[in-house]
């Protein structure tokens, strides 16, 4: 690879890879160092969540970047890694994952892995971005307070080398990260992005600014953003907000 993953940090257990991969930016980290976890004690999702990280089951990683982009552009950045881990996980399972927007990576009807994106910034300038991804591998069995989540050894009947799924996301996200920073564009990633987008044309519950409601997913557009259309007809671009899909993580 020429950015990510050619410097690696790698612990046995941490509170959470995102915390740690913030505090060697902070301490000016290279862009592309990986941190990576065979244990998260204090594992975090989307909106103040918890992320179950038990110990050498899944991947815990964290990708710290400093792209030469607009915080603006950031959100491209996540949709972007979400996309690459599922073709990663497509790539070496062979399993039919597929991304619900912006990034949560969804086999069946349930979750497989989550990526949650923190940033230093300035108004027009980035500090650092730590991409941090968890995907849950090789666990046997989820709580029923979590009955939404899955594995992709309870999909695929097997167990894998999380190694060999690491490998292939770093290979594709290093290509993709510098095409990203040359083009500072979403254009060359909207197409596949679509493909495997399993949000279009269904039927979305959004929350988003305290207001909840149901509406169709139409389309993704170039800035990555989602096009929704409501049942009185009026379109709305969704930039940020929690986006559940009919039969997936509890919408019914």
């Amino acid at each position: 690879t020429k950015v990510i993953g050619k410097h690696i940090e790698y612990y046995d257990e941490v509170d959470s890879t995102n915390n740690e991969a913030k505090k060697l930016a902070r301490n000016g980290a290279e862009d592309g160092t990986l941190v990576i976890a065979n244990c998260q004690t204090k594992g975090k999702g989307r909106l103040g969540r918890s992320w179950l990280s038990p110990k050498d089951t899944g991947i815990w990683m964290s990708a710290i970047l400093t792209p030469n982009i607009m915080p603006s552009q950031v959100s491209c950045m996540t949709l972007i890694a979400g996309l690459d881990m599922c073709k990663a996980i497509k790539k070496i399972t062979g399993l039919n994952a597929s991304i619900k927007w912006p990034n949560d990576i969804i086999i069946g009807s349930k979750k497989v892995c989550g990526i949650l994106t923190e940033m230093s910034a300035e108004m027009q300038r980035i500090n650092y971005i730590v991409v941090g991804i968890g995907v849950n591998v090789n666990t046997a069995g989820f709580d029923k307070s979590i009955s939404h989540a899955t594995s992709l050894m309870i999909e695929g009947q097997k167990k894998y080398e999380r190694k060999m799924i690491i490998k292939e996301f770093v290979e594709k996200f290093d290509r993709s990260y510098t095409l990203y920073n040359k083009e500072c564009s979403f254009a060359p990633f909207l197409d596949i992005y679509k493909e495997n987008c399993m949000t279009l044309n269904k039927e979305v519950k959004i929350i988003t600014n305290g207001d909840e409601y149901i509406a169709y997913a139409k389309d993704i557009l170039a800035d990555g953003s989602l096009l929704v259309e409501t049942k009185t007809k009026e379109e709305k671009v969704i930039v940020a907000g929690e986006v559940s899909v009919r039969g997936i993580q509890g919408y019914i």
